[in-house]
């Protein structure tokens, strides 16, 4: 077991990163003062990792869109028919799971007990269950979420973007998958996946709040079962840097058209793609941020609404994606007015004191997210698979180090017109 002290000397906190003997990281981070513990048992495996080969599978193999999803749902099941929401009831734990592009988390949160929850927690994501009848009863069930999704305008217009972005690259197929790919599923295929994303060499354990880090070790000494390293290998098909298409329209029941405009470019790892993602937030909120000369004109217009916002959806390595969404009467005009912006701003540069005010905002948020014991997990987790040689610290480094001239020389490269998709969604009349 090899142990290191995570320490922040700016902000006087620290966490501990553990290297199992089981193969799991273990991230623990004690807050003195907190009376909640937040918990996240992840894995590095979501919808965009449908084609993998580990030593025990050989070859490449190529499993269906949505299974990654799938498997989180078959997890809460068991051989006994015991209910793990019951089971956390018991304790007093809230619990919950996700999957994303590329991970699956399990989680709970609780103010007592967080020893018994935590046993419950590497308990059930360790005893996988699936049998033909078990799989086939959840196809209805993910079928019917998949529907529920598609008669969401915003989401099929966000699912509808990412299409018309991405040519290859499986970012572009729902998470969920759809209808006819969960057909597909098989509890052989189910066990393939878990066996070789489900290692504990590919998870990572992360917690924080009101705990003692030898309680945790101790517990995570009885309950994890030691895994061989399967050299797991994923693969992904090539991605040209041009879009799809420019623009789709659809159509749904809406009052007023719904939008999405993506910005596609190159998705770099490690720390360049931590500080790529603050530079383009930055980049967003000088275009259209509610700060911005152009959100305020559009809004004095009517052409949008409190809708409206943006973000970054990127993964290291795999996709990243610059989103501007809302509901206009007109969105091409918006579109056509947000790319004369971005000629603007690469013509006469950024406005400085919006840029150094954001940034100022951006650092504060950083460091009062310290006292948030969820977020305090949350960060572990993610710059633990996303960036083994940063941690959540360093970031803060990071956002004090960028500068207007590094935003203004990302615009063509993160704002690219030429690299842009618009996604609308039209009432059906």
């Amino acid at each position: 077991m090899n142990k290191q002290i995570i320490k922040s000397e700016l902000l006087g906190e620290q966490y501990t990163l553990v290297h199992h003997d089981s193969g799991l990281d273990i991230l623990m981070w004690k807050k003195e003062g907190f009376s909640t513990v937040e918990a996240l048992f992840g894995t590095k495996y979501g919808s965009i990792n449908n084609c993998f080969k580990t030593d025990d599978t050989g070859d490449f193999i190529q499993v269906p869109d949505g299974i990654a999803h799938y498997l989180e749902h078959k997890l809460f099941e068991s051989d006994d028919n015991s209910n793990v929401f019951e089971q956390y009831a018991k304790t007093g734990a809230a619990a919950n799971a996700f999957t994303a592009n590329d991970i699956t988390a399990y989680q709970f949160s609780c103010t007592d007990n967080y020893e018994q929850s935590l046993e419950i927690l590497l308990d059930f994501v360790q005893s996988p269950y699936f049998t033909k009848e078990n799989v086939e009863k959840e196809q209805g069930i993910i079928a019917q979420e998949i529907q529920m999704g598609d008669d969401s305008p915003s989401r099929k217009c966000f699912k509808n973007l990412l299409k018309a972005l991405y040519v290859n690259n499986p970012v572009r197929i729902d998470v969920a998958g759809t209808v006819e790919s969960i057909a597909q599923i098989t509890p052989e295929l189910l066990y393939t996946c878990y066996n070789a994303f489900y290692n504990l060499h590919n998870m990572t354990l992360s917690i924080a709040g009101n705990i003692d880090e030898q309680t945790v070790l101790d517990i995570c000494d009885k309950k994890l079962k030691p895994s061989r390293d399967i050299h797991l290998e994923t693969r992904f098909p090539d991605e040209p840097p041009q879009v799809c298409e420019h623009r789709v329209s659809h159509t749904a029941a809406v009052g007023i058209p719904v939008f999405c405009i993506g910005f596609k470019s190159q998705a770099p790892q490690g720390r360049e793609y931590f500080t790529k993602t603050v530079i383009a937030a930055m980049l967003l909120e000088q275009l259209v941020g509610q700060t911005s000369p152009l959100y305020n004109s559009l809004l004095e217009e009517g052409l949008i609404n409190p809708a409206f916002g943006t973000f970054v959806y990127a993964s290291p390595g795999r996709f990243f994606t610059c989103i501007v969404e809302g509901e206009s009467s007109q969105p091409d005009e918006v579109a056509r007015r947000i790319y004369a912006e971005i000629e603007r701003l690469k013509k006469e540069g950024i406005d400085t004191e919006l840029f150094e005010t954001d940034k100022r905002v951006r650092y504060g948020e950083k460091v009062s997210s310290i006292n948030d014991v969820k977020a305090c997990a949350d960060a572990m987790l993610y710059y633990s698979f996303d960036c083994e040689d940063m941690t959540l610290f360093d970031d803060l480094g990071m956002i004090a180090s960028i500068t207007a001239e590094d935003c203004e020389n990302m615009i063509d490269d993160i704002l690219s017109t030429d690299r842009s998709s618009i996604s609308i969604v039209t009432n059906k009349e």
